[in-house]
């Protein structure tokens, strides 16, 4: 598992580690079943508090991505495949909204916004 934090991003960082966490399990990096780090090896490994980690695989669990055994660790479950799909357009739509919103500050109009869509998609989708 590899999870990059930003002190300068301005995101918490137990954010960073959740939203790293949950790309991994949607991308299908980290697969039903698979253990994560102690949250004490990943706070070592991040040099970050364990309460930071704590805080990351608590939510994690809350929202369904993680299960914690006790005395064994904490494991990454099953999804199901509507529901990873209806995250990633909840986020995308989230990201959208972010995107409109520049877009009405800097004049731009939708058709230039989908233009710049599809020529983005297009460009990933080739690569």
């Amino acid at each position: 598992m590899n999870i990059i934090i930003s002190n300068s991003s301005g995101v918490p960082i137990y954010e960073q580690i959740e939203e790293q966490i949950k790309t991994q399990i949607m991308s299908g990096s980290l697969s039903a079943g698979d253990a994560l780090p102690s949250m004490r090896m990943l706070a070592k490994e991040l040099k970050i508090s364990i309460i930071t980690t704590k805080r990351a695989y608590e939510d994690l669990e809350r929202d369904g991505y993680i299960s914690t055994v006790q005395g064994k660790g904490c494991f990454v479950n099953a999804m199901n495949s509507d529901l990873v799909r209806e995250n990633m357009l909840f986020s995308i739509q989230e990201l959208f909204d972010s995107a409109v919103d520049k877009a009405f500050i800097g004049k731009i109009s939708l058709k230039e916004l989908t233009e710049t869509l599809s020529i983005i998609y297009k460009e990933k989708d080739n690569g």
